[in-house]
């Protein structure tokens, strides 16, 4: 019998998947571990600390910690901008994932393994040639998916026993995230964690049978290498077969009763939304860490869903010390990233995950969607606090995302790697090389004395206590166990402006020039240095994240350059991955070699995040311009995903098309983590578009949805705060606000921009110009009435409840007075 659990047990981190007594192999570079030396998976890297245990069920994804792999190991593949070029005399070894368009995929399209993409090729390999499938799932800017492919895939000896013995699949788990859920369903539920890269070995009918995430290449004093593991498996499979397909099967028939999501009944009920709200805000409590914000302890992940789910409750709880506790929580926390190392302070935007409790040293990756979701939760807190300095972040985050993870054609990129190349010169390639600075490099970059400062301080010295920047570096060794950043500080607000200002006997404008401009040198500075690897593969979901952030914000701050590169992203959506013949969202397509777009053939048709967050993108599109067009899509594509998702039986919808056979699961995803759930974004999509459409039926699914959820709701809605706002928005009713007025004209600005002000959770926001043919008046006969009974007067405002109205109001702040009072619920 096959048995790769050497060893002591891995770690123990329980997941929403059932566990199965599976053996299987889990291994770290130095033996498998337990929870101390775990990694968070969603990231591709290891922290510095390990994670403190969990109260709740809700599923996070281990990987047992390594040491640091040989020098030469930090990087596999990829450049500054790109995939690895090949020597000049060409390369050595070349693959079918040379004629794929994923830059993960394109990674490895040289290395000395026969690869495979995902599909019927090799589908029909392993079935004819009976061998087992070898699947290694990851993505592009993944720290660790590098490590091994330099490690163990560009290894020849592997290599050959890789092409021999297997089928070997290849999959970047953001263009097939199907694939992905269901074998990282398997790994965490066999091994009690999982992560990327993940390996996987599947019988020649797809079922996984062994899994794991990293393996070395070569046993060490307390594990097995991949060799090994390679070797054992294919003495297994031709002695003992029987029993590992025997396996594979039972598990397979296990995960599917143990991830079902389902009502009752089509009558039954979602679960009482008050208490599951003042749970939700309870666990978080529970989980908040005072002095730095966040929940916690390190590593700290950024959690946009919770910051949202937290305003959302102040929203609707002003009045009551809860509620004034949740705003704090959430203020806090965006106030302490926004100061932190985590935000980049010298060229925008936000990396992945702080290794620390305080938000200083970070994991360096950059993820589109972390700007998208945190551009919004920016924005939010702007509209609940009235401080510009959370609009100012929110305008940071969209001038990097402008600037480094735009297309020409208006979409957007994936990702910027954590890894580059130093200045200083090497082809060794070093974690957050890109972003730190020593103490000399920014002496010499701002060497001007700074007139009337005390003690003839130079623009360094402003810059350098103001961002806690040291001689000797101010990263710690705990938070640097490769010695990496030795040396190297990560810039950090350690002081006030008004401190600042006080130390060197300035004022507080002189401090903010000096610091702006400081950050002006750097940031031209830094434009020299090996940029970090661009994953340009543009995703239908991650841009309908960015789209929201971009209408929202160019919404509140009524910025018409905003607005108009949200309808830029919009436009592209529809153009690039919008097939109107078939009537589908595609999932992705790519920057070609000379900047146009391209698509994969056959291009790969879009899941239930891809419809979910680009119908709350066109939605929030047409509340930012009023432009009735993107209702008009955003209720086609609603129809759309319905038939192509919805559980008719269970309620809620599955995560890919359950008509796909390769798929062996069908899941519906219990979880807003990293992102939201595309069932948590559905369940508001529905409600918000019944009052836009007048469809009825959207309102009854989305109570199915939340139904289909019940349990987890009202057990432990810590792990569904998305979903949690969704139930709110239901129980409290959205309010329709109709503005009766002519679009362009100034007094019906003046109103709207009165609305965008605010923060408005349970709301839809609605014109009325006149035009009887239009999608609303079509739609919604009081809307003609509202405008008949305006005539040719100026513009004014309904506040409406399941589309009875108050009396219209013509002044703006008469409309905030009432807005506000009526969201005191």
């Amino acid at each position: 019998m096959l048995r790769l659990a050497w060893g002591r047990s891995l770690c123990t981190k329980s997941s929403a998947a059932p566990r199965l007594p599976l053996a299987a192999a889990h291994p770290g570079a130095d033996g498998p571990r337990c929870t101390p030396g775990c990694r968070f998976a969603g990231t591709g890297q290891t922290p510095r600390r390990p994670l403190p245990p969990r109260s709740d069920r809700s599923p996070r994804l281990y990987v047992c910690r390594r040491s640091s792999p040989s020098a030469g190991a930090r990087m596999a593949s990829g450049s500054a901008g790109g995939p690895a070029a090949p020597p000049p005399a060409g390369p050595r070894h070349s693959n079918r994932l040379a004629l794929e368009r994923s830059p993960y995929l394109l990674q490895h399209a040289h290395n000395p393994v026969d690869w495979y993409p995902w599909g019927a090729d090799a589908f029909d390999k392993a079935k004819n040639e009976d061998k087992p499938i070898f699947l290694s799932v990851g993505y592009s800017t993944c720290h660790w998916c590098h490590v091994m492919e330099r490690e163990s895939f560009e290894d020849e000896e592997i290599g050959r026993i890789l092409s021999d013995n297997f089928v070997c699949i290849k999959v970047d788990r953001e263009e097939r995230p199907d694939v992905d859920k269901v074998y990282m369903t398997f790994v965490q539920a066999t091994c009690g964690g999982g992560g990327w890269p993940m390996s996987v070995w599947l019988t020649p009918d797809l079922r996984p049978f062994i899994g794991g995430t990293y393996f070395p290449p070569r046993d060490s004093r307390r594990s097995p290498g991949l060799k090994t593991v390679l070797n054992q498996i294919t003495e297994q499979w031709q002695s003992n077969r029987p029993a590992l397909e025997s396996r594979g099967k039972r598990v397979m028939e296990a995960l599917k009763k143990g991830t079902a999501i389902a009502a009752s009944s089509v009558e039954e009920p979602p679960p009482p939304a008050v208490d599951v709200a003042d749970r939700c805000f309870k666990q978080l409590l529970n989980s908040y860490e005072e002095e730095y914000g966040g929940f916690r302890e390190a590593p700290k992940f950024p959690t946009p869903v919770n910051l949202m789910f937290l305003m959302s409750y102040w929203a609707v709880n002003r009045s009551t010390s809860d509620g004034a506790e949740a705003l704090q929580m959430a203020l806090h926390t965006l106030r302490m990233m926004a100061q932190g190392g985590i935000h980049d302070h010298v060229a925008q935007g936000f990396h992945r995950y702080s290794t620390d409790s305080s938000w200083h040293v970070p994991h360096f990756e950059k993820m589109l969607y972390d700007q998208a979701q945190l551009a919004v939760a920016y924005i939010t807190a702007f509209q609940v606090s009235g401080e510009p300095f959370f609009a100012d972040v929110a305008r940071d985050i969209l001038v990097y995302v402008s600037r480094d993870l735009s297309d020409k054609s208006g979409g957007f990129y994936s990702a910027e790697d954590a890894d580059s190349v130093p200045s200083s010169g090497g082809h060794k390639k070093r974690e957050g090389a890109f972003c730190v600075w020593t103490a000399s490099e920014v002496r010499e970059l701002l060497p001007d004395m700074v007139e009337g400062a005390t003690g003839s301080a130079t623009q360094a010295d402003v810059f350098m206590h103001h961002y806690g920047v040291k001689e000797l570096g101010n990263v710690d060794f705990e938070q640097d166990p490769h010695g990496e950043l030795q040396g190297q500080n990560v810039l950090i607000v350690r002081y006030s402006t008004e401190l600042t200002a006080a130390r060197f006997g300035v004022s507080v404008d002189k401090v903010n020039e000096l610091l702006a401009s400081a950050r002006a040198k750097m940031a031209d500075a830094r434009k020299s240095r090996p940029r970090p690897h661009l994953d340009t593969k543009m995703l239908a979901s991650w841009n309908g994240l960015m789209l929201s952030g971009f209408a929202r914000i160019g919404a509140a701050l009524g910025d018409k350059a905003l607005l108009e590169r949200a309808v830029e992203a919009a436009n592209f959506l529809k153009e690039h991955l919008w097939d109107s013949e078939h009537v589908t969202i595609l999932r992705s397509c790519y920057r070609g070699d000379e900047m146009e777009v391209e698509q994969t053939s056959p291009p790969i048709s879009g899941f239930l995040d891809d419809y979910a967050f680009v119908v709350c993108g066109l939605l929030d599109l047409y509340e930012a311009t009023l432009q009735t067009r993107w209702l008009r899509w955003a209720e086609e594509l609603q129809l759309r995903q319905d038939v192509l998702f919805w559980d008719e039986e269970g309620g809620g919808y599955y995560c890919s098309d359950p008509s796909n056979t390769t798929v062996l699961l069908h899941l519906k995803q219990d979880q807003d983590g990293a992102e939201p759930s595309g069932n948590s974004v559905s369940a508001l999509n529905l409600l918000r578009l019944s009052h836009y459409t007048g469809r009825q039926q959207w309102l009854h699914m989305s109570r199915r949805l939340l139904a289909a959820y019940s349990q987890r709701l009202s057990q432990v809605p810590i792990s569904l705060p998305d979903m949690v706002r969704a139930l709110m928005a239901e129980h409290y009713t959205l309010k329709q606000i109709v503005i009766c007025g002519q679009r362009d004209a100034p007094d019906t600005g003046s109103l709207l921009a009165t609305v965008h002000s605010l923060y408005l959770p349970h709301k839809v926001l609605m014109l009325v110009d006149g035009d009887a043919e239009g999608f609303l008046s079509q739609r919604l006969p009081l809307l003609s009435a509202l405008a008949a009974q305006q005539g040719g007067a100026g513009a004014t405002a309904h506040i409406c409840q399941d589309f009875t109205c108050a009396l219209p109001v013509a002044d703006p702040q008469e409309l905030r007075k009432l807005l506000l009072n009526g969201h005191t619920e």
